[in-house]
C-alpha cells in the first residue's frame, strides 16, 4: 500500500485533553541531496525523542509521518525547519490515545510517492489547488464538475465523496494506464482529483494536464483538510489512512474499521460480523472470486439504477430544448419561413409566438423570426414544463467490463433520444448511472423491443464495435411470437425495405428503391391461441426489418402497435407501459474490442415466449 498523509486535523495541546501521541503528517517536493547523511541524522533523532512512523527522503523532497509526545514532536519540527528549503513545510496534526505506528523508519527513495512518469515534476508545476471550503461551495451549488477520487480501489472502498469517480486502480503506478481510459470528453471539463492528503494528486494533477485534460484543480490537502475544515457533507463513509488507526470519520476520530491480516483490505463493522471473518487467517474479501467482486460491482450499478429511475427522469417538469437543423432546402429562408415549412403541423401564428417568446435560440441566444437562415445551421427550440411519456425502467445489466456495458432492455423504452422521449430514455439513464462516462449504443433496438443491447464506454471502443454491426459480421438471434400458425419449419425472406418512413411513421416493402435485407425464420412451436413462436436470425440491420418481413409474410408480431393483420398500419409507434410486443433480442455475438475473441451476451427468454 502506499503511504498518504494520514491526518489534517491542526489543534492546539490545550484541545489534546487525555490524548497521549500528537500525529503528524507532511510533505514537500524540494530538491534535497546528501541522503545518506540526512537519513542517519533523521534516525538518530528519531530514536532519541522516541518517535515512530516513517521518513521517505528522495531527490525530490521529503514525506513523513510520526507519532510521539508533543515535546518530541515540536523538537523534531524545529530540527526540519531549521534548513531554509524546509522552512515552511505544512505539517497536519491528529492525535490519538495510542501509538499508531510500530516501529521508526528513515527510507531513501527515488520517488515521494511511486509513480514513474519522466516529464511530471510537482518541483516545476502542479495543478491549480483547490481548498477545501471552494470544494464545498462548489458541491452546495451543484456546479458541473468530475470529482475524481485517485486512491486506490481498497481505499474507495472505505469512503468517498458523493458521484466521485475512482480512477480503478490497486496501486497508484497504475494511474496513467487509468487515466487513459477515460473517456475523451471528460478532457473539456472541470476535473477535481483528491486523494487523502493531496500528495498523490501533485503528480495525478501534471501528468493529467499533459494527457491533454483541460481543467484540472487538486483539493489542497485532501479529503482530511476537508473533513477538518468542512465536515462529512457531501462525503459518504470514512476515510482510510495508512496507520493502526485504518480508517477517520469526518470528526478525524479513529472507527471501527479494521484491516485484514492477510488480504489487508480495510473492513467495516460489517465485515467483522461475517462468518467469513477468522483474523488473522482471511476476512469476507479474501474468499471473493473475481466473479463475485463482478457480481458486487453489478450490484452497486443497479442500486443506482434504481435511484436514477426513481421516479422518471422524464416525468420531472424541465426545459427541453429540441434541436432545430436547417437542411439545404430552406438555405437563404427566414427563420419563420424555416419553422413553418419544415414543421407544417404547426400555424404561422404558433411559430411566431414561439420566437416571440425568444424559445427559438441559437448557441445561447434567442433569434427573431426574419432572420435569414443557412443550410447547416442549428438551433435549439425552448419547449418549457416538458413531461415525458412514462416508459418501463426494468433495466438490468448483464455485464460490464473496462470497455463494454451490456443490459438487458424492457419495453417500452426508447433507446435513443427522439420525439417525445429525451429523458426516458435508455441512453440517458444509463449515462446518469455511469457519470461521467458518456455511454455510446452501438446498435439499436425499436422502443417495443426488449432484450439485449451493447453500449461502448469510451468513442475508441465504439470506433472497434459499431463497424461490426454496420458490415454485419455481430450475430443476432431473436425470438418472435406472431399471429397465426406458421406451416413451414423455416423461412429466409429478402424483400427489400424502404429507405424512408412512409405512413404512420412505417416501413413497407420495396423491392426496386429499397435497401437490401434478409431475415431467417425457424418455426420453434404452436401455441393454442393460435400464435406461432420463431427463432429469428436477421442477417442485416434495417429499421423495423424483422417486424416488416413478418409483416408480409402475413404473420405480423403478436402485440405489435404498429403493423397490423391485413397488411394495416395502427395509429401508434409506441406502446403504454404494461403492454407488450412479443419480440426479444435473446442472443448477440460479436468480436470483443479488449480479448479480440469473440464473446457471446444472451438474456433468459420472456414469458411470453413459454406456453401459458
Amino acid at each position: 500500500m502506499s503511504p498518504d498523509v494520514s491526518s489534517e486535523a491542526e489543534c492546539s495541546t490545550s484541545q489534546v485533553g487525555n490524548q497521549q501521541f500528537v500525529n503528524i503528517a507532511a510533505y514537500q517536493f524540494v530538491s534535497l541531496d546528501q541522503l545518506e547523511r540526512r537519513r542517519e541524522e533523521l534516525r538518530e533523532l528519531c530514536n532519541r525523542l522516541a518517535l515512530k512512523g516513517t521518513i521517505l527522503l528522495t531527490p525530490e523532497g521529503i514525506n513523513l509521518f510520526l507519532a510521539g509526545s508533543r515535546e518530541a514532536i515540536d523538537e523534531f519540527l524545529s530540527f526540519i525547519r531549521s534548513e531554509p528549503t524546509l522552512a515552511e513545510i505544512p505539517v497536519k496534526e491528529s492525535f490519538s490515545d495510542y501509538q499508531p505506528f510500530e516501529r521508526m523508519l528513515v527510507k531513501i527513495k527515488e520517488e515521494i510517492i511511486a509513480f514513474g512518469v519522466d516529464g511530471v515534476d510537482p518541483r516545476e508545476k502542479t495543478s491549480k489547488k483547490l481548498p477545501a471550503t471552494k470544494l464545498k461551495e462548489w458541491l452546495d451549488a451543484g456546479k458541473e464538475m468530475i470529482l475524481l477520487d485517485t486512491r486506490n480501489d481498497y481505499e474507495v472502498r472505505v469512503g468517498t465523496f458523493e458521484d466521485a469517480l475512482p480512477i480503478g486502480v490497486d496501486h497508484f503506478r497504475d494511474f496513467p494506464k487509468a487515466v487513459e481510459k477515460l473517456p475523451e470528453e471528460t478532457k473539456e471539463r472541470p476535473i477535481v482529483m483528491f486523494c487523502t492528503g493531496g500528495i498523490r494528486c501533485e503528480k495525478a494533477g501534471p501528468f493529467m494536464e499533459q494527457a491533454g485534460f483541460k481543467d484540472v484543480y487538486q483539493l489542497e490537502g485532501g479529503i482530511l483538510k476537508y473533513f477538518e475544515e468542512c465536515g462529512g457533507e457531501h462525503y459518504t463513509g470514512e476515510c482510510f489512512v495508512f496507520d493502526k488507526r485504518v480508517a477517520l470519520d469526518p470528526a478525524l476520530k479513529e472507527t471501527e474499521t479494521t484491516q485484514c491480516y492477510a488480504c489487508l483490505a480495510p473492513l467495516t463493522k460489517e465485515d467483522q460480523l461475517s462468518d467469513l471473518y477468522d483474523p488473522p487467517h482471511g476476512c469476507p474479501h479474501c474468499h471473493e472470486s473475481p466473479e463475485q467482486k463482478q457480481q458486487k460491482k453489478l450490484q452497486q450499478r443497479l442500486e443506482k439504477l434504481q435511484e436514477v429511475t426513481n421516479p422518471l427522469p422524464g416525468s420531472v417538469p424541465y426545459e427541453n430544448a429540441l434541436p432545430l437543423n436547417v437542411p439545404a432546402q430552406f438555405d437563404q429562408s427566414t427563420l419563420l419561413e424555416f419553422l413553418t415549412g419544415r414543421f407544417p403541423q404547426f400555424s404561422q401564428e404558433h411559430w411566431q409566438l414561439e420566437c416571440d417568446q425568444n424559445r427559438i435560440q441559437r448557441e445561447g441566444k434567442a433569434i427573431p423570426s426574419d432572420q435569414i437562415v443557412r443550410a447547416g445551421n442549428q438551433f435549439a427550440h425552448l419547449v418549457p414544463a416538458t413531461v415525458e411519456p412514462a416508459v418501463s425502467t426494468e433495466i438490468s445489466i448483464l455485464h460490464e467490463d473496462e470497455s463494454l456495458v451490456v443490459v438487458n432492455k424492457p419495453a417500452p423504452l426508447p433507446i435513443h433520444p427522439s420525439g417525445r422521449f429525451h429523458r426516458n430514455t435508455l441512453q440517458w439513464i444509463l449515462n446518469e448511472v455511469y457519470h461521467p462516462f458518456h455511454l455510446r449504443p452501438a446498435h439499436r433496438l425499436d422502443a417495443n423491443t426488449t432484450g439485449v443491447v451493447v453500449f461502448c464506454k469510451t468513442r475508441s471502443v465504439s470506433k472497434a464495435v459499431q463497424p461490426q454491426f454496420t458490415e454485419g459480421s455481430v450475430e443476432k438471434v431473436y425470438l418472435a411470437r406472431v399471429q397465426g400458425e406458421v406451416d413451414w419449419e423455416s423461412r429466409t425472406c429478402s424483400v427489400g425495405i424502404s429507405r424512408e418512413a412512409g405512413e404512420c411513421g412505417g416501413r413497407v416493402v420495396d423491392n426496386e428503391d429499397g435497401l437490401k435485407a434478409e431475415t431467417h425464420f425457424e418455426r420453434v412451436q404452436h401455441f393454442d391461441d393460435g400464435t406461432t413462436l420463431l427463432r429469428v436470425v436477421p442477417k442485416t440491420g434495417r429499421t423495423n426489418q424483422i417486424r416488416v418481413h413478418l409483416w408480409h409474410l402475413g404473420h405480423p408480431i403478436v402485440g405489435d402497435p404498429l403493423y397490423l393483420p391485413e397488411q394495416r398500419y395502427g395509429e401508434t409507434q409506441t406502446h403504454e407501459p404494461g403492454q407488450e410486443m412479443c419480440l426479444h433480442a435473446l442472443e448477440l455475438t460479436l468480436l470483443h474490442p479488449d480479448s479480440e475473441q469473440r464473446v457471446a451476451f444472451s438474456t433468459a427468454p420472456p414469458e411470453w415466449s413459454k406456453p401459458s
